[in-house]
């Protein structure tokens, strides 16, 4: 992998402005994300699926779980990373993920009845658990291992190797599920788990062959346990208006996309009667998210964040949601549900999710692993339980699609302007945070 053949890398300068010596690293890493995302978009329809037989009454109830789930995981994540370090974070997460996994392939295999309507619902939560923390334990790792520059330049090509991943999952549920059925496909996400680490290895290995002063510095900090407290994220942002920032970005893209989640179960359970046709449908949806995603993603991402600046490229997905709302609003049926989902989702995953990562690639290594799980994974379904609520109080109070619609399109307006700010305010407090990582700080912040 080191001595990368001359075809693969004009191939790789002509989709992203990368330099040679970084290509083996950006490769290993969007092989990582891939195998992780082919692992969840295979569990996502059945996870949707579930959701969607459950009514939208109970999806209120099933967010507020994995909240809770979530919030009591970060203490534990954090006294995880305080004790080991990054060479050991990504095997030790996504080997216990594969293991409850594993318990799911037992589970759907023998219950029935009762048993079986409680996995369902357990699996709902696991799996938006699941999701959350294999993708920011790998995020964490990109913030800590590349400077901000770099992440401008090289996160849309790893996003991509996402997104392809992404594209697998879902065409293989929908090739499978109707011949193999839900426990095997778990089996399968499992194993896709392993392909990750694998990754992960291929990615260390291929960053301590480096010579660069830069990545001497990364490599020399790979055993080196983060170090803090368990409850270290909740003070760092606290003390710190760009995390709270992204960490109220972060409220908004949760409130708005939960609701347009929620119209896509009452739609979608009201136009179409069959299990298995909803799974297929949401399958071909996600299909199409990430065919459009792993397109720009590859081929655009890589020089738009550099020309537009990472508040700008953020504020797409604002835009992009406050325009899908109002069409939906004006007319709340199927094929404009999914076209608006699949539009605003490829526009989160393809545009603002990289320069999202970006922002964290400022940040101290404590705030990267902590702050930075905290604001993925318990703020991020606390957004999800907040607007459940919401969506369910407004239809407790009459509200019809087009109301619930224009409370969404409402929160796009400050969404937009916070994408703005946040660039500003990672680049005030960049200088701080260096001088307050001292000696110790990441070479990702240089």
């Amino acid at each position: 992998m080191a001595d990368v053949d001359g075809r693969v890398w004009r191939v790789a300068r002509a989709i992203a402005p990368l330099q040679r010596e970084e290509l083996p690293g950006a490769l290993w890493s969007a092989g990582l994300l891939f195998c992780a995302l082919c692992s969840f978009y295979i569990l996502r329809p059945l996870r949707d699926e579930m959701g969607t037989a459950g009514g939208v009454d109970g999806l209120p109830w099933l967010f507020s779980a994995t909240f809770v789930v979530m919030l009591a995981a970060v203490p534990a994540y954090s006294w995880v990373v305080a004790r080991f370090g990054r060479r050991t974070i990504v095997p030790l997460v996504y080997r216990f993920c594969a293991l409850v996994l594993l318990g799911f392939v037992g589970l759907f295999a023998l219950a029935d009845g009762p048993v079986l309507v409680w996995t369902a619902r357990s699996f709902f939560v696991w799996a938006a658990v699941y999701n959350l923390l294999v993708v920011s334990v790998f995020w964490e790792l990109m913030a800590d291992l590349w400077r901000r520059e770099q992440g401008e330049r090289l996160f849309g090509l790893v996003a991509a190797g996402g997104s392809a991943g992404a594209i697998l999952g879902p065409l293989l549920t929908a090739a499978l599920v109707p011949h193999l059925g839900a426990p095997a496909l778990v089996l399968l996400a499992a194993l896709f788990l392993e392909g990750a680490i694998a990754c992960a290895r291929g990615l260390m290995r291929s960053l301590r062959t480096g010579s660069s002063e830069h990545v001497q510095e990364v490599m020399s900090m790979d055993a080196r346990p983060i170090g803090g407290g368990a409850l270290a994220a909740f003070v760092l942002i606290a003390r710190s208006p760009r995390l709270r920032g992204i960490s109220l970005w972060i409220l908004l893209l949760t409130t708005t996309a939960t609701f347009a989640y929620f119209e896509q179960a009452r739609i979608v359970k009201a136009a179409i009667a069959d299990p298995a046709e909803r799974t297929a449908l949401f399958a071909r949806a996600d299909l199409a998210v990430n065919a459009i995603s792993v397109a720009l993603q590859g081929l655009a991402v890589g020089r738009i964040i550099p020309r537009l600046g990472v508040g700008w490229t953020l504020a797409l997905l604002p835009v992009i949601s406050l325009i899908g709302f109002v069409v939906l609003a004006t007319s709340p049926v199927l094929a404009v549900l999914i076209g608006f989902q699949v539009l605003r989702r490829a526009a989160d995953f393809s545009l603002a999710k990289p320069a999202r990562e970006v922002l964290f690639t400022q940040a101290g290594r404590e705030a990267k692993y902590k702050a930075k799980h905290l604001i993925d994974t318990a703020v991020y379904r606390g957004g999800d339980v907040a607007a459940g609520w919401l969506y369910s109080g407004l239809g407790a109070l009459g509200a019809a699609a087009p109301g619930v619609c224009g409370v969404a399109a409402a929160l796009c307006l400050p969404w937009a302007v916070l994408s703005r700010r946040l660039e500003r305010t990672g680049a005030n407090e960049q200088g701080e945070s260096e001088r307050s990582e001292g000696a110790g700080h990441s070479p990702a912040n240089t």
